[in-house]
């Protein structure tokens, strides 16, 4: 188990700024070359239905959830030197970076305040999405310690 964690809030935030701006830069510019203009009474605007749909799902799916389990970061995650890890140190699974994500339309739906807040009140300072996947963000920044294991010769 993790012993210390930090909340890291401003570089969590420009994390998302940096990831989800990438994904809503692709869904625009792919619903305006893919997509198909139409007028309504609600407006207009372009929009897809289908299988054109899905390239837009399997982007998020690359840029948030794929990326992070191969690289334990997304972009924004590894601009900003942070990582996630299992609550138990380990690497995390595509299962647990899956459901950590599906939480991020609730979370950034409501600007963000039920993952600061529960972020600032957990003991691991974990938001929604982290708790139920049992995950932590930790920072990759900082020194790396190394021990070395000294001879009976080096001791005397």
């Amino acid at each position: 188990m993790i012993k210390e964690t930090k909340p890291y809030i401003f570089r969590r935030i420009g994390a998302t700024i940096i990831d989800y701006g990438l994904t809503i830069t692709f869904f625009v510019y792919y619903l305006r070359f893919f997509g198909e203009y139409s007028v309504t009474d609600d407006g207009y605007g372009y929009s897809t239905s289908g299988f054109k749909g899905l390239p837009i799902i399997l982007f998020w799916i690359l840029n948030h959830v794929l990326i992070e389990y191969l690289m334990n970061a997304t972009l924004g995650h590894w601009i900003f030197n942070l990582k996630v890890i299992d609550e138990s140190g380990d690497k995390t699974k595509f299962k647990q970076n899956l459901k950590r994500h599906l939480v991020d339309f609730f979370e950034i739906f409501l600007y963000g305040i039920p993952a600061i807040i529960s972020i600032n009140n957990s003991e691991y300072h974990q938001r929604i999405g982290d708790k139920w996947a049992k995950t932590i963000v930790i920072s990759t920044k900082g020194r790396k310690t190394s021990f070395k294991k000294l001879t009976e010769e080096e001791i005397n």
